[in-house]
């Protein structure tokens, strides 16, 4: 089946944070909204029928998690990437972010120090900082075109450190990470005695050319020290449905982690729709996804092609995977505000600002390629005209 990514559907009217909050984020009704991390896309119509038989039973109480929903994470990691988990690695959470938070929880102590590679995703500001830790900044670097990590900084930095939160695939800069500087983190890890919370929600949307390898499969020492996070949430546009999982092969940080959000927290039971959409679209998904990556690389080349043509100050730094690309505004010299007016309030273009991405982030915007091409196409005439 061919899917038809082309097609403009209107989410306003929805409730979608994306489109119907444009006024309270942007300060302006009429922007083209191309910011937080979910698709213009249908979701998947397969994902749609499942939900839709289960909600036809008259009966919505608390519901388990069925062998069958593990089987589908486990078959999925293990077809897309070549990663064989086990059932009992697996524990659930209710999106990634308060993933993030549990394991914060779970492995720290107020005061502990918590290293993280930014520009990155701001939420992992707030899982350190609201639970009373103490924030390490690892900032990435350019080197020939693209964003790197700074090893030796890192070193010095995980020393006397409690924990990392890794984001790979990068967002926003849209690194995925390769095996030699993956081996290279777990080692420093190991070395300082600091436990790997890995945010690879972005995993499964990996462009052509590109491999996606999860640090806890490349060694069993970084497996012992590693929680892995994943979901379908932006995989398969289901961010609405709130499930996603931890991968813990080690039995300890397994307990700690289910101790704190089973016991402490009381937030592991989940929801009917999240459960019954996991499993329809791991299990359907794949002919689907793969169509996706390659219109979203279409996307990214397309983009690319305009910025050069008509925005040539623009840097366009192109994901090797999310669905997101980085865009370096800083030739033009202006202030954050000042570019705020020109995109927001002159284009009516509402992209994230690379400043809540870290104060390495200035000047930089986020852009979303998960839409319509015709959106991309705008969005580049609009600020062509203002910048």
């Amino acid at each position: 089946m061919t899917y038809n990514f082309d097609e403009v559907v209107d989410r306003t009217s929805t409730s979608s944070i994306k489109w119907d909050a444009r006024q309270s984020v942007f300060g302006n009704p009429d922007v083209l909204p191309m910011w937080v991390a979910d698709m213009d896309f249908r979701s998947p119509q397969f994902v749609i029928d499942a939900i839709t038989h289960r909600l036809a039973h008259p009966v919505l109480g608390y519901t388990l998690r069925p062998d069958s929903y593990f089987e589908a994470i486990v078959g999925w990691v293990k077809r897309r990437n070549g990663w064989d988990i086990e059932r009992d690695w697996i524990a659930h959470c209710p999106g990634v972010v308060p993933g993030l938070n549990v394991a914060v929880l779970a492995y720290t102590n107020p005061g502990d120090k918590i290293v993280i590679q930014t520009p990155v995703y701001p939420p992992f500001f707030d899982a350190v900082r609201q639970n009373n830790r103490t924030l390490v900044e690892n900032p990435l670097k350019v080197n020939e075109g693209r964003f790197v990590i700074d090893f030796d900084d890192l070193d010095q930095k995980l020393s006397g450190a409690k924990a990392i939160i890794l984001c790979n695939p990068h967002n926003p800069v849209g690194r995925v990470f390769e095996e030699d500087e993956l081996r290279r983190i777990g080692e420093l890890c190991l070395k300082h005695g600091v436990t790997i919370i890995s945010d690879e929600i972005h995993s499964d949307i990996i462009m052509p050319q590109q491999k996606h390898l999860h640090i806890a499969n490349l060694d069993e020492r970084f497996a012992a020290t590693c929680i892995t996070f994943m979901a379908p949430s932006k995989t398969f546009n289901l961010a609405g449905l709130s499930t996603a999982y931890a991968v813990i092969p080690n039995k300890e940080l397994r307990v700690k982690y289910l101790h704190v959000l089973e016991h402490q927290l009381h937030i592991g039971l989940g929801n009917i729709a999240g459960i019954v959409g996991l499993e329809a679209a791991y299990n359907n998904g794949g002919d689907w996804l793969n169509q996706l990556i390659a219109y979203v690389q279409g996307n990214v080349s397309r983009l690319d092609e305009l910025i050069k043509a008509k925005l040539p100050k623009v840097t366009c730094y192109k994901p090797e995977g999310t669905y997101l690309a980085w865009l370096d505004f800083t030739a033009y010299g202006l202030t954050d505000d000042e570019l705020d007016q020109k995109l927001i309030h002159e284009a009516k273009v509402g992209l994230n600002s690379g400043s809540a991405f870290g104060s390495n982030g200035r000047g930089f915007r986020r852009i979303n390629l998960a839409c319509p091409r015709a959106y991309v196409e705008e969005a580049v005439e609009r600020m062509s005209r203002v910048l």
